[in-house]
């Protein structure tokens, strides 16, 4: 296994110390290994999502864009499904 030494604000180094302090992990290195790893899943995730829906949703709009809505159109039927969730669930 490999090692380094780097640098962290103290607001980062104080959060790292409360992790391991509080018996959530063994030590520091284990706090900064699960932060890394959490931070590749949710990077793998994102590539994911842009690649499968957000690129061919583009080529979608750009090849049909007599299917597309206006964002105020958008926001008007999400604000309108919201109101009728929330007048079914009488929240």
């Amino acid at each position: 296994m490999g090692s380094m030494t780097v640098n962290l604000p103290d607001d980062i180094v104080a959060l790292v110390e409360a992790k391991v302090a509080s018996g959530e992990y063994l030590n520091e290195s284990d706090v900064v290994r699960d932060g890394l790893l959490t931070l590749a899943a949710e990077d793998e995730a994102l590539d994911c999502w842009l690649r499968d829906d957000v690129v061919p949703t583009a080529h979608e709009v750009k090849a049909n864009p007599e299917k597309s809505v206006s964002l105020e159109e958008a926001f008007d039927g999400f604000r309108r499904h919201v109101h009728e969730t929330a007048a079914r669930l009488k929240v």
